[in-house]
């Protein structure tokens, strides 16, 4: 295999914690590592374990089994040399072909992390050995115990000499690198040595490509080693568990190390057997505990949980998915957080005070809570257990919170019925991105995909109400006068822009799609849908989603990439963004009257590309942006939970 970092590979515990890496081993993110857990769950992570330097003697004979790269980009060992095989299926399993003094052997390391608990179990085994073959597997952790955004670097307050004193027979290691970081607690069914060193300048490319510090420093506090023989021991066992947040004693496995690692791999096996493939599968990793309750992490590996991804996630994470209870706590829990007449966009890493700024996450919620309440009543009501009212309830006063005005400038405008927002400094809507306090792409104003948004909140929350339906006939009525232009042949991004009244930005992105797909409620005449669906296809549409704006625009950037402020000026100028063929597919069925032949071209022509496209995100699941230019490279996120949720709602849904 020449050498290539590889795609990446997720292990999600469930809290917020994770494990990640590359096929080849090669750590190219700060976020890379074995053992990373969410004090707080899901926020508050720190790294504790980044990675391990592992090797076989075999007859005096030393090979090297894992890679690491050091700046100034020197690959060193490189034991990728001899990896024969990687499969992610059911989890993280390598395979080295390594030839001795007595003939080749085959080493397998397996890798995974248990639901719910901050772990790594990693189980090394010898393949198709002579039964005369002795050989000593020795591993080396690095650590460090930090914040998982920063990087770690060489310092005198690390107390490399005081992971001292295996107990229970070298069974079971405590390391304690710094005051206030969770212990890493290491069992094991081989020894351990004291053998404290520093291992300097490791180099991660793709901090560097996204113009972070890419350099690193990493302390090993000693060796671990087990005596493989064929016909004898051969498996060696490593079980890596922080010591927050704790799980319950009695839930826990005993017995030897070897015998608790079994134990975890054979539930690991079977609950992800249950939870089907694919995408099905992957959809697992992103819902996870906030206290009592359930949340989704917006993606990995540094996004928490946001309220207006969540919403837009839940219908394919959960509805597709038949995950109806999950939904309704999602929702219930939610509801008590309505401030205001807004829902919270987003819970810090640190401290437990939301933050309210955006405009669209609580009209995503009223979308997501009457597709469950449909569902659920589909089922005869079973999954509702007295959360229906807290649900609707937070639905209205969201709703009235929008007409009597709230922060940020979001009001309804008595004049037309829609709904203007947004202040100087703001970025309200889902293309949210900020640079040194500015907002790129501000769109203070009526921005059309929150007119969509709010017209459809409406026509789900009127019920009989004589008010909102009169509202709602009124905005609709005005949505198509405002916002439709016949010789451009498209829809404006934003009207009364910095609400100045008549100003309009007439930019070709795909925030027009949510007019005719996305919602249950379709905005415009069939042969304006039409034009409007046929040029967003034309311009926008690419392989891994939808471009965020037309090629020829002034703004249009082709590649996303370099420092955090050409990151964030790019981020919604061209920039594709997965998650919004959603809107994209189900408005192109639409236009051609939703006949099961014109779902069947969509999915060949618009979903299967996406879910073959070589370079799609991580394993398993789909990445958060590409390139706007081909072959539309992955960038932000490599796991994304409404990429993943999006492509789900198409498949079970919008296109089954």
């Amino acid at each position: 295999m020449g050498f290539d970092a590889g795609a990446e590979w997720l292990e999600a515990d469930g809290l917020g914690g994770f494990a990640s890496g590359t096929t080849t081993g090669v750590r190219t993110r700060r976020y890379h590592a074995l053992l990373c857990c969410a004090k707080t769950p899901p926020t508050g992570r720190m790294v504790l374990v980044n990675g391990l330097e592992a090797w076989l003697e075999v007859g005096g004979q030393r090979t090297e089994l894992s890679t690491q790269i050091y700046e100034p980009g020197v690959v060193h060992p490189d034991g990728y040399k001899l990896l024969k095989s990687f499969t992610n299926d059911p989890w993280p399993t390598w395979r080295w072909s390594i030839p001795t003094p007595t003939g080749t052997i085959e080493l397998q390391q397996e890798l995974f992390v248990p639901r719910h608990r901050p772990a790594c179990v990693l189980i090394w085994s010898l393949i198709k050995a002579s039964l005369k073959i002795d050989a000593t597997l020795c591993v080396r952790p690095l650590i460090s115990g930090r914040d998982y955004h920063s990087t770690h670097h060489e310092n005198s307050s690390m107390d490399l000499w005081g992971f001292d004193a295996p107990a229970q027979g070298g069974r079971r290691v405590i390391f304690r690198p710094y005051p206030g970081v969770p212990e890493t607690e290491c069992l094991t069914d081989g020894t351990y040595e004291n053998a404290a060193d520093w291992y300097r300048a490791f180099r991660y490319d793709l901090e560097a490509y996204r113009g972070l510090d890419c350099r690193e420093d990493l302390a090993s506090p000693g060796v671990f080693r087990w005596n493989l023989a064929s016909g004898k021991q051969d498996k060696a066992h490593l079980i890596l568990r922080a010591s927050t947040p704790a799980p319950s004693a009695e839930l826990e496995p005993q017995g030897t190390p070897a015998e608790r690692a079994a134990e975890f791999a054979d539930s690991e096996r079977s609950r992800r057997k249950a939870l089907g493939v694919g995408l099905a599968r992957a959809a697992d990793d992103y819902l996870v505990t906030r206290g009592l309750s359930t949340t989704v992490i917006a993606g990995y590996p540094w996004f928490t949980d946001w309220g207006r991804d969540t919403f837009i996630s839940l219908r394919g994470l959960c509805l597709a998915t038949g995950r109806l209870a999950d939904a309704q706590q999602i929702l219930a829990d939610w509801s008590r957080y309505r401030v205001e007449g807004m829902l919270p966009n987003r819970f810090p890493d640190h401290g437990t005070q939301p933050e309210f700024h955006s405009v669209d996450a609580g009209l995503w919620y009223i979308t997501a809570a009457y597709d469950f309440l449909d569902a659920a009543k589909a089922q005869g009501d079973r999954a509702l257990k007295g959360d229906q009212r807290s649900i609707t309830a937070a639905c209205l006063g969201l709703i009235e919170g929008c007409i009597e005005g709230t922060r940020h400038g979001i009001r309804m405008d008595p004049a037309d019925a829609l709904l203007a927002a947004g202040e100087e400094g703001s970025a309200l809507t889902w293309m949210d991105a900020r640079y040194d306090g500015r907002a790129v792409t501000p769109r203070i104003g009526k921005p059309v995909e929150i007119q969509a948004l709010w017209i459809n909140a409406l026509a789900l929350v009127a019920g009989k109400n004589k008010k909102l339906l009169k509202l709602h006939d009124q905005a609709a009525a005005s949505f198509i006068d405002r916002f439709w232009n016949e010789k451009r042949g498209y829809l404006a991004d934003v009207v009364d822009v910095n609400h100045s009244p008549g100003k309009t930005d007439w930019s070709v992105r795909p925030n027009a799609l949510f007019a005719i797909g996305g919602l249950r409620t379709v905005l415009l005449p069939d042969d304006i849908a039409r034009r409007v669906v046929d040029r967003a296809e034309k311009e926008l549409w690419t392989p891994m989603g939808m471009r965020t704006l037309a090629p020829g625009e002034p703004a249009y950037t082709p590649h996303y990439g370099g420092s955090p402020a050409n990151r964030d000026e790019s981020y919604h100028q061209g920039t594709v963004w997965p998650w919004l063929l959603g809107s994209f597919v189900e408005a192109w069925v639409r236009v051609r009257g939703s006949t099961p032949a014109a779902k069947a071209e969509a999915r060949k022509k618009f979903l299967d590309p996406l879910i073959k496209h070589p370079d799609r995100g991580g394993l398993g699941h789909i990445a958060e942006i590409a390139d706007a230019q081909a072959p539309h490279h992955s960038r932000g996120c490599p796991w994304q939970a409404w990429s993943v949720a999006e492509a789900l709602r198409l498949d079970k849904i919008v296109l089954a």
